[in-house]
């Protein structure tokens, strides 16, 4: 099997150029449809101008390529190699003995830069911009700020309680309110439970302060292993969490990075939320670029039919077809992993597997050598 390192690269040249314009075009086609949405949405709304709504489309646009990326990378594929194909220079390559799995080393490693490049560095920038986006319709679109409407009535938080025994865990719930007097919790109420989640203790009182470092009930009314209610009194429960981390945490995962997830879920786990759609990003994003080299390998395995043999138009339209039906394989994959009724690794990766396993057996039908 020859291999020709420049004729790899000139494919690989024309792969990338042919997929970032896909990349471009896509996204301005999606940026668009999202600011006539957003236009109709600021329709009624006196104080969210023409500037506004062109401000929130324009955050969201990096998040619009991490969603585009891997069926752009398949329409620019189709493209790029339809076009070597009707010039004869696949079948010449071909012809000189350079098998087609030599010049697809190059698009293949594109592929799998573009993911890579895509989750290490548009994925922090898109996170930033997206929370940017989201805080700006929040606050102009949807009327909705702060952590009150976010929580939608009580908050419950879980974290460890070393303060009665070793491996407890505390749990505090309250209706949360942020005002000039920091963040409070009204009508809080504290469980807490040894390390075999046995009942230990609870409290009960009208005013639950986070300090750095700590909650502090006020006017708490504790009730031991007895049930017998003692004198009312100031009562802490160490913490490690802030207004922001809990902020946050009813946040869209869309708005933290690559980076940032992992550390965020253990933060999330420990303080009792649960941290499946966070994982559920987290291993979409990991998986991206093995989805971008499988739509890699897919354009290629339908599109290098040479154009005298006919059956190209319906080759292609196959192609575009394969991408969709992935495409909404990715989306129910999501669905089940959200749910619960799949494990997330298994609901993030199995369209990118199933997409280089059909990838694969194509190419291994119709290359000859």
């Amino acid at each position: 099997m020859a291999f020709s390192f420049t004729l790899s690269a000139y494919i690989a040249r024309r792969f990338a150029g042919m997929a970032l314009a896909m990349v471009a075009a896509l996204a301005a086609l999606v940026a668009l449809f999202d600011f006539i949405e957003l236009l109709r949405r600021a329709a009624t709304r006196a104080d969210a101008g023409f500037a506004l709504v062109a401000s929130i489309a324009a955050l969201r646009l990096p998040y619009v390529v991490l969603q585009i990326l891997p069926f752009a990378v398949l329409l620019g594929g189709i493209v790029a190699f339809w076009r070597l194909s009707r010039a004869s220079e696949l079948v010449v390559a071909r012809a000189a003995g350079v098998s087609a799995w030599s010049f697809l080393l190059g698009p293949v490693l594109v592929a799998l830069a573009m993911g890579t490049l895509a989750i290490t560095v548009v994925s922090p920038l898109s996170a930033a911009m997206m929370a940017r986006a989201e805080r700006l319709d929040a606050t102009y679109l949807r009327n909705a700020t702060g952590l009150s409407s976010l929580a939608g009535g009580k908050l419950w938080l879980r974290q460890a309680d070393e303060s009665v025994e070793p491996g407890g865990v505390a749990i505090l719930a309250g209706v949360p309110e942020v005002g000039r007097d920091g963040f409070l919790l009204r009508g809080a109420s504290l469980w807490r439970f040894s390390a075999t989640d046995r009942p230990i203790g609870r409290a009960e009182a009208p005013l639950a302060r986070l300090e750095p470092g700590a909650w502090v009930l006020q006017e708490a009314v504790s009730f031991g292993r007895d049930r017998q209610p003692l004198p009312a009194a100031t009562l802490r429960l160490p913490t490690s969490l802030t207004p922001d981390r809990i902020e946050e945490t009813f946040a869209s995962p869309d708005t933290l990075s690559f980076w940032a997830l992992p550390g965020f879920i253990a933060v999330l786990e420990s303080a009792g939320f649960s941290a499946v759609r966070h994982r559920l990003t987290f291993h979409s994003l990991l998986s991206l670029p093995l989805l971008a080299a499988a739509m890699a390998l897919l354009a290629a395995g339908f599109s290098m039919r040479h154009a005298r043999r006919g059956g190209v138009g319906r080759m292609l339209g196959l192609g575009i077809a394969a991408g969709f039906a992935l495409f909404l394989l990715d989306k129910v994959a999501e669905e089940f992993g959200q749910a619960g009724t799949l494990p997330v690794a298994l609901a993030a990766w199995a369209p990118s597997v199933a997409g280089l396993l059909f990838a694969l057996t194509l190419l291994l039908y119709t290359e000859d050598g």
